[in-house]
Order: C-alpha cells, then structure tokens, then sequence
C-alpha cells in the first residue's frame, strides 16, 4: 500500500481545534490548495460523515487532462472533530475514482503535528489500471500544510 498512499507532516503553531474549523470550511478547502485547481467551493462546513459540500474546479492548473472548469462534490468520510478529517471526490468521471483525502492533527506541548494524506489504494480497478495516479504530489501535500500552517497562524494572530 505504500505505493498507493502519500503521507506528510508538518508542526503547525495552532491548536488542533483551529486547525480543524479551516479543513471544515469549504472555502478553508480553497484557501489553503496548493495545485491551483481549486477556484471556489459552495456549501457549509461540514459536521460529520456524510456532509458533502461542492467545489468548482479548473484541471488546467496542472495543464495534464483538457477538461477546463468543473464542479466536484467533496464527500466526509471520516470526522472525528480537532482529530481526523478525510473525504472523497465524486463527479462527472464513471466509475466514479474513490481516492481520499484526509488530515490527523494530534496536539503538541506547542501546536499540532499535522499529517496529510492522499489514498488511492481503494480506488476503482478502472482507474488502477490506467495507471494516473498519484495526480497530486508529495510536493503539492507538503506545499498544503505550509499554506495551511501560514492561514492558521494568520487567525491565531
């Protein structure tokens, strides 16, 4: 599974509460991505599984697959609150993907020690077989926290 699932970490200055209110956030989604592809989101913060929101997207960021704008639906999977977040992405492609995205965020004696991770060992055999992923690097992951971290950091100020 290590082939198929990207983790990365980072100590942030915030407590894990903080933290958490911007992964809930459909527009803290948009806030902290790295990949550029997020342009905007629709929706409510998310209370627990099953709470979905919607993103408007634009693929040409990673200039790799001509699919221009579109709207995906950010699905909560996993919610323990100031703990564990993780979702999965639905939308126009069938079968539809299956990859997760999630954070842990575990309290430190000065902050949280936030892990990212990316997860597509689940994902449809279609998909597998077409051999695309990872679509987001390790980089992007780690490129996320930092601007997670700086966001975070801006409202603890």
């Amino acid at each position: 599974m290590a082939d198929e699932r990207i983790e990365v970490q980072r100590k942030i200055a915030a407590d894990p509460a903080t933290i958490f209110r911007v992964l809930c956030d459909p527009k803290g989604h948009v806030a902290i991505d790295s990949s550029g592809m997020l342009m905007d989101a629709t929706g409510d913060p998310v209370q627990a599984v099953g709470d979905s929101f919607v993103v408007h997207m634009d693929r040409e960021a990673l200039n790799d697959y001509p699919m221009g704008l579109y709207d995906v639906t950010v699905t909560i999977k996993t919610f323990v609150p100031d703990r564990e977040i993780a979702w999965t992405i639905l939308g126009q492609i069938r079968p539809q993907i299956g990859h997760v995205y999630g954070y842990r965020l575990e309290p430190t004696d000065d902050g949280t020690l936030a892990t990212s991770y990316y997860d597509w060992s689940s994902i449809d055999p279609t998909w597998k077989e077409a051999g695309i992923f990872p679509v987001i690097s390790e980089g992007a992951l780690r490129a996320t926290l930092g601007i997670l971290a700086r966001t975070v950091q801006k409202k603890s100020a």
